[in-house]
């Protein structure tokens, strides 16, 4: 009578195991690296700049002096949202070629 060895597959399961926690130390590398990222958000001719992470999460905003106009704070608005969308933009770009290997990651931070 034949024996079974290694119960589904044995070795295949053990290699799939393998790639699965290389994978997995591969996305948390790659999740890192976005933390790091440094994206830079500009409108007005860079007169807004904003500075976020490839996870979108904003680490400061500078302002040109000449964009400060107490009687059109609008148009400052406006400036601010802009560099903002700006930068989430180029986060989506480099968001989605880092991560597009792992399927997306993250369940759709984008």
């Amino acid at each position: 009578m034949a024996s079974f060895k290694g119960g589904m597959g044995g070795g295949n399961m053990q290699n799939l195991m393998k790639q699965a926690q290389k994978m997995q130390e591969q996305l948390q590398e790659t999740e890192k690296l976005l933390d790091d990222w440094e994206i830079v958000g500009t409108s007005g001719g860079e007169a807004v700049v904003v500075y976020m992470n490839a996870k979108k999460i904003i680490d400061g905003i500078e302002l040109d002096a000449k964009v400060v106009d107490p009687e059109d704070v609008e148009m400052l608005e406006d400036l601010i949202m802009a560099a903002i969308n700006d930068g989430y933009k180029k986060a989506d770009e480099v968001y989605k070629e880092k991560m597009g290997p792992f399927g997306g990651g993250m369940g759709g931070l984008l």
